[in-house]
């Protein structure tokens, strides 16, 4: 009876303790949503209000009747991150199976290559593509940031991947070669399925990290009209002046699709990183 008590009382601390960690990694995000429906004076009031005291709609509205086209940086970070997201799948699915599976002469010097890139800086290697893509001329095109962000997914996509391929069980390889399928066959009827908790993980990761890319499209375009959203509210304050609340908008606007990919994919995130951490 004591045990259970003390079971009890340490799982509403635990739930305390959770509640206030939750409360404070969200409250930046609530301070950003509160602030993008208040007036400008009211943002820098003394003391703060944490609601605003009537909605302000002007921020939102001015996203998309004013001299700033939202929808069209919208599209452009849709674009960019799809197709840099499918780069980073087809490419880090391969790899990951084949250094998972197969062994070969420097499969251990590829495995620790991948996770040295896990390291460097993005700036590292911003001055060599900047040049490679000016002379293949990717620059002002979609080719370059989608290529450049590709680059970021999948060293991840395939580190973790890896480990949720070595999770299956290998006789299930050896099984399906005894029912007449090749090394291909396998990998696409068999192991893929079962690898699609993680394959959606590694997807949703690489858009995520293409969405919230700002170097590589600052760098790589210099016209509005391709620019994506972390590069369009760059430069929107730069253009336009600091008015807060527009900034504010501007931003919520940005994570929103974030906030909806972890509120509906929260189930494959988890089931995907748990199950993919069993081996390394």
């Amino acid at each position: 009876m004591k045990s259970r008590k003390q079971s009890q009382h340490a799982m509403v601390y635990q739930n305390v303790f959770s509640l206030i960690i939750a409360i404070v990694f969200l409250f930046p995000l609530f301070w950003l949503l509160s602030s993008s429906f208040k007036m400008e004076a009211e943002i820098f009031k003394s003391p703060p209000t944490l609601l605003p005291s009537h909605l302000y709609l002007a921020p939102y509205v001015d996203q998309f009747t004013g001299q700033y086209n939202m929808l069209r940086s919208f599209l452009n970070s849709c674009v960019i991150s799809l197709f840099a997201m499918l780069i980073s799948l087809i490419l880090s699915v391969m790899a990951a199976y084949g250094l998972a599976r197969f062994n070969f002469r420097g499969r251990k010097v590829l495995i620790l290559s991948f996770l040295i890139t896990q390291m460097l800086p993005a700036t590292l290697i911003l001055t060599p593509l900047f040049i490679i893509f000016n002379k293949m001329q990717f620059f002002n095109t979609y080719c370059g940031p989608i290529i450049a962000d590709a680059t970021l997914g999948i060293p991840f996509s395939v580190l973790m991947l890896r480990t949720y391929f070595l999770s299956i069980p290998k006789e299930l390889d050896d099984s399906a070669r005894v029912d007449g399928c090749n090394a291909f066959s396998a990998f696409w009827k068999i192991m893929l399925p079962i690898a699609r908790p993680g394959v959606i993980v590694i997807a949703i990761f690489s858009f995520l990290f293409a969405w919230g890319d700002l170097i590589y499209a600052n760098t790589f375009m210099n016209q509005p009209n391709l620019m994506p959203m972390t590069a369009g509210i760059y430069n929107f304050i730069g253009q336009y002046g600091v008015s807060w609340n527009r900034v504010m908008a501007f931003g919520a606007l940005t994570v929103f699709p974030v906030v909806m990919i972890f509120i509906f994919m929260q189930k494959y995130i988890i089931s995907g990183l748990t199950s993919g951490a069993v081996k390394g």
